[in-house]
């Protein structure tokens, strides 16, 4: 018998395999000496599960990138600004050590800091994070070697939340763990995980995608709000959740999670919040009047123009770009065949900050890769958008070694803006692929075996009570026939009870 970590909550089929069911997955795993066979053994104990599997190669990923930086963490980051950009191992974290203060032992919001930026301009949260770090961090010696034990130090924190990240995809949809390696295996996560502190609100927000799966609706609401106040961007979950609740009619779960992500993150900012007004509010007025900057497509319209957009203009029409997103998920959400999949939403109305925002750091990235592993698990899409976002990691430092150098090594402005282009289209291109599967639930390669939404919670099977033109046919998930556990006629073949080879032993399907 499989084991609790290879079996669906639901029933006693036995985990999906992407070798089998996924051509390119399938073609990697030659590496290794090909698919495991129809009756492959499990080493004795269960010593190797999907879970531990996921978390050792993603910890081992994030290791080699942090010998990515090994050039700046000898010499790069303290010899002048153009080396740390020309070996693309620049990272925020050494170079903020100094400029926010942590030297010199300034507690971050209430000290005011030398300089322009007057107070530290992360949240709350995060700022709790850095300043961990800065009291881990008890080396003597010169400012070069604190410098790189604060680094360090950040670094291991941040493996830690790789952990929890890994773990937590692993898990949210039962019979799908070994898709979490999207995410262990993800170049991009690797090249960005130590360039900032963005993993700690990822960890966070994935640690909540899995409490909703299991339908504990006040725990993903506290870490969603915990989430929050260390990274802006997980409160946009909240808007798909509200869509998905509404066509199921399951208000109470969804106000529950509101309120109480609402009031974790007041806990967390209120103290703050009161005691250090000027410092906590930095963070909300940076994000407001920081100029057009790099990787968005703003930068491109004002240096390929020599137009003067302000901080107001792009905040307004940014604003009114994510309104008219939202209501184009309300409409798809409200009339496709079958309610759209939590993580496809969640995905879909990030996605949309990042392209509609007017800045772009490389380490974005971070914040879509566990949902992208949730909401499209097909490694030909997700190495199609990484290559994408590989090139434009490697672009802004050419960019940034062409502006700062001496001798204009790197790419030009011309070519800077390819890279742009290319990370826009490749996350484009992956939002295409997953409204595609909303409007056509076949070709959903998470469906395809008869599951509704693993991610989904008390949505997952739920019958629908509004929707937008006819109800979902029968055999369709979200249909009220459909309950978890009802194996559902894709077009593949299921599973029998006696254990007869379905599709996810075949070969992958050529549709997706």
């Amino acid at each position: 018998m499989p084991s609790a970590e290879e079996t669906s909550v639901y029933d006693d089929r036995p985990a999906v395999r992407p070798t089998r069911r996924d051509p390119v997955a399938k073609a990697g795993s030659e590496l290794i000496g090909g698919p495991a066979g129809r009756w492959a053994r499990r080493s004795p104990g269960g010593s190797v599960t999907p879970v531990r599997v996921v978390a050792l190669l993603a910890i081992g990923m994030f290791a080699l990138g942090m010998v990515q930086k090994l050039p700046c963490y000898n010499w790069a980051w303290f010899r002048g600004v153009n080396s740390q950009y020309t070996h693309a191992c620049y990272s925020d974290i050494p170079h903020l050590y100094i400029g926010r203060g942590f030297s010199e032992g300034l507690i971050p919001y209430f000290d005011r800091l030398p300089g322009d930026m007057q107070y530290l301009e992360y949240p709350v949260l995060t700022g709790l994070f850095m300043q961990i770090a800065a009291w881990l961090d008890i080396a003597d010696g010169s400012l070069q070697y604190q410098q790189q034990m604060y680094w360090m130090v950040n670094a291991g924190m941040l493996l830690v939340c790789t952990a929890v990240i890994a773990v937590c995809v692993t898990r949210t949809h039962r019979r799908r763990p070994w898709d979490a390696l999207l995410v262990a295996l993800a170049p991009a996560f690797a090249l960005t995980a130590t360039i900032n502190w963005d993993l700690l609100a990822v960890a966070l927000t994935a640690a909540a995608m899995l409490m909703w799966s299991r339908g504990r609706a006040v725990a993903f609401g506290v870490l969603i709000g915990l989430a929050t106040a260390a990274k802006l961007y997980p409160a946009l979950l909240l808007a798909p959740l509200l869509l998905l609740c509404w066509r199921a009619g399951r208000w109470r779960e969804f106000f529950t999670a509101s309120f109480t992500a609402a009031g974790s993150w007041l806990l967390v900012n209120l103290p703050v919040m009161l005691a250090a007004p000027e410092g906590w509010k930095k963070f909300y007025t940076f994000s407001q009047e920081r100029q057009v900057d790099f990787g968005s497509f703003w930068l491109i319209l004002k240096q390929r123009t020599d137009a003067m957009i302000e901080p107001e203009t792009a905040n307004t029409y940014a604003m009114l770009l994510m309104v008219l997103v939202f209501l184009g998920m309300a409409v798809l959400t409200l009339r496709a065949p079958s309610r759209p999949r939590f993580a496809q939403l969640a995905f879909l109305i990030v996605a949309a900050f990042i392209l509609t925002n007017k800045v772009y750091s490389p380490q974005y990235v971070l914040w879509l890769i566990p949902l992208a592993a949730l909401a499209r698990p097909r490694w030909r899409d997700f190495l199609i958008w990484q290559a994408c976002e590989v090139a434009y990691f490697l672009g802004i430092w050419m960019y940034l070694a062409f502006t700062t150098g001496g001798k204009n090594q790197g790419l030009p402005a011309e070519g800077y803006h390819l890279a742009i282009a290319a990370h826009l289209l490749g996350t484009l291109y992956l939002c295409a692929v997953v409204v595609r599967d909303i409007l056509r639930p076949d070709r959903d390669p998470v469906r395809q075996d008869g599951s509704d939404d693993p991610s989904g919670g008390v949505l997952d099977g739920a019958p629908d009570r509004f929707v937008l033109g006819p109800a979902a046919p029968a055999g369709h998930p979200g249909a009220p026939e459909n309950r978890p556990g009802t194996l559902v006629n894709w077009g593949v073949e299921p599973r029998s009870a006696a254990g007869t080879a379905s599709a996810e032993d075949r070969p992958g399907d050529p549709r997706s």
